[in-house]
């Protein structure tokens, strides 16, 4: 069975856990959902390495504490943590290996510790590695984290994911929205939960409706909102529908922001990021 303490870690490093300050305002937990673009030669101009500083370069000045990933490779990974000082990630592939793409969870290790963590698959038999229903093509998962706050001791689960991507897989994707929701009860109870992902659809849709049964839409639930609200342009800078969400349990939704930056017309990614500040409700 593939559950928790089964995931390869890459670049972990141990924190110091220091009491919380009192009477301090509880400080606000910043996270991201980023479909990095796997690293492919045919998108020619926007290929990986063409983009990889621009990509560093807009973490950098997001400044979140936690990102969740999809389309990553390996490599992209490692570079990461070679560019960023600080920050460490774990994740398989889809495959269960480092060969494909990767769920990556990417984390300011000064600033959060990890609990536990595991993975699941998107289907029928979510403990079985790799494996698929539903008749789309490619494996489908899910890498979470319990995490803990080094300032206060505040914990919280991570899910991220990348729902299957054809026009004819919308059922599909309600049923990977099901097999989400039922694992976050299982793993996390009623604890605070943030759900980053490419679902593939937009907010109208029933994989939408299923997880905001229990969960928040963070651009709905924002005090402020700022940014286009499409997240897929293919390297155009023209927003197209929202299929990238950031959803969470717990918290109190301070600010949600679609980060469309470039640098004369190029961009980081094929997507644009989306981030959210969060405070722990309560």
């Amino acid at each position: 069975m593939i559950g928790r303490r089964t995931l390869i870690a890459s670049g972990l490093a141990a924190a110091t856990l220091r009491p919380a300050r009192a009477r301090q305002p509880s400080p606000r937990l910043r996270a991201m959902s980023f479909n990095v673009r796997l690293p492919i030669a045919s998108d020619g101009d926007d290929y990986w390495p063409n983009r990889a500083r621009l990509f560093f370069d807009t973490v950098r000045a997001a400044d979140p504490d936690i990102v969740g990933t999809q389309e990553l490779f390996k490599l992209q990974g490692d570079a990461w943590i070679a560019a960023l000082p600080g920050w460490a990630w774990f994740g398989i592939d889809r495959r269960g290996g480092h060969a494909d793409e990767h769920m990556g969870v990417f984390y300011r290790h000064d600033r959060l510790r990890v609990i536990d963590l595991g993975n699941f698959w998107l289907s029928e038999t979510p403990d079985v590695l790799a494996s698929i229903s539903w008749g789309h093509p490619l494996p489908r998962m899910a890498t979470w984290g319990l995490f803990e706050r080094i300032a206060d001791g505040r914990r919280f689960h991570l899910f991220n994911t990348h729902f299957p991507y054809r026009a004819e897989d919308e059922a599909a994707r309600t049923r990977c929205a099901g097999v989400i929701a039922d694992r976050i009860a299982a793993i996390a109870g009623p604890g605070p939960v943030v759900l980053t992902g490419d679902f593939n659809t937009g907010p109208d849709s029933e994989a939408h409706a299923v997880l905001t049964r229990d969960l928040a839409d963070a651009r709905g639930a924002a005090q402020t909102v700022e940014g286009p609200e499409g997240t897929f342009h293919g390297f155009e800078g023209t927003p197209g529908k929202r299929i990238d969400w950031l959803l969470t349990r717990g918290f109190a939704v301070e600010r949600f922001a679609t980060i469309d930056a470039n640098t004369d017309g190029r961009y980081p990614s094929d997507h644009f990021p989306v981030l959210a500040d969060l405070r722990f409700n309560g």
